[in-house]
């Protein structure tokens, strides 16, 4: 047990001194990969805390995870659709929407929700060594062993429904890569379980930015050009993915 936790407060360290520096290079506003890694980094935290729910301090770091996440979704898409209009020629639509970013990663940086996660998650391997030492943590690794099934039978059963949407599908993905990733050491999945999960991760991701960018188009007439390739690209992602979906479905679930 006490490896276990060992582990768990060295990843906690981990993921603060990884967000530190992250907010270091969003104040320098020179780092393009800042805010994509500020991202991932709380979604791991987020991974690694969701088969900790119930112990004390679990709720409130993952609150101010939430809210780092709600904050920065935007400003991400926002990065990603300027990234691709820059490499497809949009010069002026590009570089509006590249303007607006320059003030958002210092924005980022000073913001309430980003100070907050950091106080919250400074305390929290001392809530994590007290709970030890009260005899809280008696069962974890079967609590998360647990928890690691559970997605993974919620991934099968979304997988097997005819009718699964795809925005749920990626998310539920995204969950069970990263658990996987925040404790290796319980993961009893197939051999094939994690390229397969990344490649339907990254088709889906590419149907995901389309569909969000044509939402868009309604209220930012400047993207009315790529309507077209969008729709067409849009269609391709998506037989991709199902491809995708289904050798994830053969290579490790049974029909």
């Amino acid at each position: 047990m006490s490896v276990l936790v060992d582990r768990l407060v060295a990843q906690v360290l981990g993921v603060q001194v990884r967000l530190l520096a992250c907010q270091a290079r969003l104040s320098a506003r020179t780092d393009p990969e800042a805010l994509h890694d500020l991202r991932t980094t709380v979604r791991r935290l987020r991974s690694l805390l969701r088969p900790l729910r119930g112990l004390p301090g679990v709720e409130q770091l993952e609150a101010a995870a939430a809210s780092v996440g709600e904050l920065t979704t935007p400003l991400r898409d926002r990065e990603v659709l300027a990234a691709y209009l820059l490499e497809q020629g949009h010069m002026q639509a590009a570089e509006r929407r590249i303007r607006q970013m320059a003030t958002a990663f210092p924005e980022v940086a000073d913001s309430a929700q980003l100070s907050q996660l950091l106080m919250v998650l400074d305390v929290f391997p001392r809530f994590l060594r007290a709970s030890q030492r009260q005899g809280l943590l008696k069962g974890l690794r079967w609590r998360i062993e647990k928890r690691l099934a559970k997605q993974w039978k919620t991934l099968e059963r979304t997988l097997h429904d005819p009718a699964h949407d795809r925005h749920r599908l990626r998310l539920l993905i995204k969950r069970v890569r990263y658990a996987i990733e925040a404790y290796p050491e319980l993961d009893r999945l197939p051999a094939a379980a994690m390229p397969r999960l990344k490649a339907a991760q990254s088709a889906l991701g590419d149907w995901h930015d389309c569909w969000q960018w044509l939402a868009r188009v309604e209220h930012e007439s400047d993207l009315v050009p790529c309507v077209a390739v969008w729709q067409q690209t849009m269609l391709e992602a998506q037989e991709r993915a199902d491809r995708v979906l289904d050798k994830l479905s053969a290579a490790c679930f049974k029909s």
